[in-house]
């Protein structure tokens, strides 16, 4: 019985490594068909400011270890750009707005030259 279950773990070894090695058929040229590495297009728009939604709908190119590392520097890197854009915009428009907001409580009402005070009769 051992030498019936050693016989037949060889021939299950040696058909998988034909098959692996092999190919399969003549005219498949090898195990996995050439094909040409992804290329990565960059999607993000350049005419505006990167959204949500471009976020989402990016897709990265696959590499055989995950992805490629140029690939994803240099999406992250240009969103990393987008993101201190705004938040310098935000910040300019805060310190605008709370401009407004100060001479807007402060304004004529609370303090007057004593030109602007008109003489009692």
């Amino acid at each position: 019985m051992f030498l019936f279950l050693v016989v037949a773990m060889v021939v299950v070894v040696a058909a998988v490594t034909l098959a692996v090695v092999g190919g399969g058929g003549s005219d498949s040229g090898g195990v996995l068909p050439e094909t040409a590495p992804e290329e990565f297009v960059d999607p993000l728009p350049v005419t505006r400011p990167v959204g949500r939604a471009d976020i989402e709908a990016l897709r990265l190119p696959m590499a055989p270890r995950g992805y490629r590392m140029s690939d994803v520097d240099d999406v992250l890197g240009r969103v990393g750009a987008e993101l201190a854009e705004r938040d310098a915009r935000i910040a300019e428009l805060e310190a605008a707005l709370a401009g407004v907001q100060a001479r807007a409580v402060g304004g004529r009402g609370l303090f007057r030259d004593a030109s602007d005070e008109e003489p009692q009769s």
